[in-house]
């Protein structure tokens, strides 16, 4: 190509003068324009124009990180046709021997054009998936963090977080929902023994610990259950509500949240309460005005993922308002929709598009955060 060194020359001064005088424009060299080299595109850059690029099928399918069966090919399949984000290991995925678990995991990676989530929850004590096959982790049980807390301080309960990160990459899983922000100080409650068992001032040290303590072996950190269970009943099997106020939820629960978004978390869990002072009808996973909290008065820029979309709570009000719930929870502002419905919900949420009900706007939004997580995490070359 034949490129006239004059008018390059005369193209820079235009652009400066234009832009204002006085003002320093970088620009190619003129060497690298002959030789057809470019100027580096940042990461945000490369994001953007991969989102360009990308339909909307595969843009809606990132949204959603699902429950999968240990039937190989038809996961494999799932994850090609509806261009899935994400799936998250529950413990019955955990079988077969640790070489066959790295295999299947590696064989769903493959079958991804962009790279998946793989997730599980895995905070130690009751809930805890790599306790579910010893031929796969080593371990039949792992130290909740009261347990480690009694036994060895936050060194023991720090040690646990990064030995149990460096298991899960080592096996392909690269999204750890915990740690557990909720702070409950009722033995009795649901969350309690999810808890460290500590107040709000030595939760949030907690937090800000834990989170790079799982990040810095590059698995994704999550903080649950924004924006704070407290002593609220088990939304696995109906709903329930809190009448605490804004002002209460900001001076104490908000606290570990706050701690682990200056720590620099990858993720926010929203829980399925119903925070009657600020959205009276609706669980807080699909409540606008409660996500709103967690992006404006927190300031969280970062993943929102609601908890499954399966749990009666949140089945309770779908029902009874007549809503779809994948996509009144997309609609409320959450990045990444944790359900196993993906194959009506994919086509419901396209559908919501389509009536200009949901906009693409806010569907590259969220995709741009997912693979802004997905890069940080190397699954995305930088």
């Amino acid at each position: 190509m034949n490129i006239n060194l004059k008018q390059v020359a005369s193209f820079t001064i235009v652009t400066a003068v234009s832009f204002g005088l006085g003002m320093t424009i970088p620009h190619a060299s003129t060497d690298s324009i002959a030789s057809g080299t470019h100027p580096k595109q940042t990461n945000e850059q490369k994001i953007d124009n991969q989102i360009k690029h990308m339909t909307l099928n595969e843009k809606i399918g990132q949204l959603f990180v699902t429950g999968v069966s240990n039937n190989k090919a038809a996961t494999k399949h799932d994850i090609k046709k509806y261009h899935l984000g994400g799936i998250i290991l529950m413990g019955n995925n955990f079988v077969g021997s640790k070489a066959s678990f790295k295999h299947r995991l590696s064989s769903y990676q493959r079958s991804a054009k962009i790279p998946l989530t793989i997730s599980t929850d895995q905070e130690g004590g009751t809930v805890s998936r790599l306790s579910a096959n010893k031929r796969i982790s080593g371990h039949s049980y792992y130290l909740s963090p009261q347990q480690a807390l009694h036994r060895g301080g936050m060194k023991k309960v720090l040690s646990m977080y990064r030995y149990q990160a460096k298991q899960l990459h080592s096996l392909g899983i690269n999204w750890d929902f915990a740690p557990v922000a909720d702070v409950s100080m009722h033995k009795g409650s649901f969350i309690y023994d999810r808890t460290i068992g500590k107040g709000y001032a030595k939760t949030s040290k907690y937090i800000a610990a834990s989170v790079p303590a799982i990040q810095n072996q590059h698995v994704a950190a999550t903080l649950k259950h924004f924006p704070g269970y407290g002593s609220a009943a088990d939304t696995h099997t109906g709903s329930a509500s809190v009448t605490r106020s804004l002002k209460s939820f900001e001076a104490k629960d908000f606290r570990p949240f706050k701690a682990g978004i200056k720590s620099g978390v990858d993720s926010v869990m929203v829980t399925h309460i119903i925070l009657k002072k600020i959205d009276p009808h609706k669980p807080a996973s699909l409540s606008k005005k409660d996500i709103h909290l967690l992006r404006q008065n927190l300031g969280f820029k970062g993943v929102i993922v609601s908890d499954s979309l399966q749990m009666q709570a949140v089945g309770n009000y779908a029902t009874s308002h007549h809503v779809y719930r994948d996509v009144a929870a997309f609609k409320a502002g959450n990045d990444v929709l944790l359900t196993s419905d993906y194959k009506r919900g994919i086509p419901q949420l396209k559908r919501a598009i389509a009536k200009k009900q949901v906009s693409v706007k806010q569907v590259n939004a969220s995709v741009k955060r997912i693979l802004t997580m997905k890069a940080k995490i190397g699954l995305i070359n930088r």
